[in-house]
């Protein structure tokens, strides 16, 4: 089984999505034969998708042939999305960030979710995904947010767009671990503690 480990915090070993996360992955390796690669967005010179690579993505729609900065362009988008198509299961971290998902997941999101390649299209029938039989579990972290409290204390984007991003791409066997709130707590070690648990509940299972 190959594992996609998509850390989408900045914060290394003050993170606590991340240490979830790990412990997940480390009960997963205990119980079958996985083979973990760790994407650290916030490490990582993802491609960009400007001018170029947009220029490049119309050339195929259009017939047209690329250029050669296109097609440089190109198959650095196609490589992070190879990486992404490589795995099995997929295991995010994801702190809230204003409300809704930090910016360098949006980008990677918008580099893997292109026509053909995760997902197709029908005039008739509409979209389909075409990353299917993959499971995904996503980790998230909050300071202050979390189902108990009221609208003024922030609103959670981050869950209904992963939801719906990976639905869309297919990935239907969808999990959720929640390390909410991490700041708003007189004790965060039993909120980590119950995030801790479940992740093993789901290693169990997966």
């Amino acid at each position: 089984m190959k594992l996609l480990h998509i850390n989408a915090s900045p914060r290394g070993e003050d993170s606590y999505s991340l240490e979830v996360a790990d412990h997940l992955n480390i009960q997963l390796a205990e119980r079958n034969e996985v083979e973990i690669d760790r994407l650290d967005l916030f490490k990582t010179n993802l491609p960009e998708f400007g001018e170029v690579a947009t220029s490049a993505k119309m050339a195929l729609f259009t017939g047209r042939d690329q250029t050669d900065e296109e097609v440089a362009a190109w198959a650095a988008v196609r490589a992070v999305f190879d990486r992404f198509a490589a795995a099995d299961i997929y295991v995010f971290n994801v702190p809230i960030w204003n409300n809704g998902i930090p910016y360098k997941l949006k980008h990677f999101i918008d580099l893997v979710t292109q026509p053909g390649w995760s997902f197709g299209f029908d005039p008739e029938a509409g979209y389909s995904g075409l990353m299917t039989d993959r499971k995904a579990v996503v980790v998230h972290a909050s300071g202050v947010w979390h189902s108990d409290v009221g609208e003024n204390f922030g609103s959670d984007f981050s869950t209904p767009v992963l939801q719906d991003w990976l639905n869309f791409l297919g990935v239907i066997d969808l999990h959720h671990i929640r390390v909410q709130p991490t700041v708003l707590t007189a004790d965060v070690d039993t909120v980590k503690a119950a995030a801790l648990r479940r992740a093993s509940e789901l290693a169990s299972t997966l």
